[in-house]
């Protein structure tokens, strides 16, 4: 009742629309402020791993069992919603996650299952090509090098680095990913083919190896 009070004022007085906000339920506007503050100012620089999971937990996040995320990362706190993270993923400090731009839609970031992201990477959700594609997915086990700008698939078991990111190669531990099958995905760039043994180039390019 208030928020439409105030959507008429706002109307009646600037003489064109209110902005989007106005929509707002009057908790939702206060929950909104303190959920980017527990987020991105007390959860980001916890020290303690199992604290900064409670927290973006209680802040609406979907985190799986068993996964690191470090300090100083950001989660889009305005679509929690919208980004989901599996289990047993490491997500070194600093990362950026980001659901939504401007002259972008709201759309879904979804970190599957053993995945890794290496420290001070980006992952940006994209605007749909096709009706009823957009967002990001990063696959099962796959690796991002750090430093890396997401904006694009990564297919499971694969290994991303650069801006914007392109393949490297594919994890030694998912066997069945061929070159046809990665070119499905946004037209990714295949550098190395899988082997037993992690190469040279992937060593060298800009992975931080520990989480800590």
């Amino acid at each position: 009742m208030q928020m439409r009070l105030l959507k008429w004022l706002y109307k009646t007085v600037k003489k064109k629309d209110p902005p989007y906000y106005f929509d707002y339920s009057i908790g939702t506007i206060i929950a909104k402020p303190i959920r980017k503050w527990v987020t991105n100012v007390v959860a980001a620089n916890c020290p303690f791993n199992c604290v900064r999971i409670f927290l973006y937990k209680l802040c609406g996040f979907k985190i799986g069992k068993g996964t690191f995320i470090g300090m100083r990362c950001y989660l889009d706190d305005m679509c929690y919603k919208l980004l989901t993270i599996g289990t047993n993923v490491t997500i070194s400090y600093g990362v950026f996650f980001a659901c939504h731009g401007r002259n972008q839609e709201h759309l879904p970031i979804t970190i599957e299952d053993g995945a890794y992201i290496g420290m001070r990477s980006n992952v940006l959700s994209k605007n749909p090509v096709n009706a009823g594609e957009g967002g990001i997915t990063i696959g099962r086990n796959a690796v991002i090098g750090a430093a890396t700008l997401v904006n694009k698939n990564v297919p499971e078991g694969m290994t991303a680095v650069g801006i914007p990111c392109r393949i490297v190669e594919a994890r030694s531990c998912v066997k069945d990913i061929s070159k046809e099958r990665c070119q499905q995905h946004d037209e990714l760039e295949i550098l190395q083919p899988c082997d037993d043994t992690r190469s040279s180039s992937a060593r060298g390019t800009g992975f931080d190896e520990h989480k800590g």
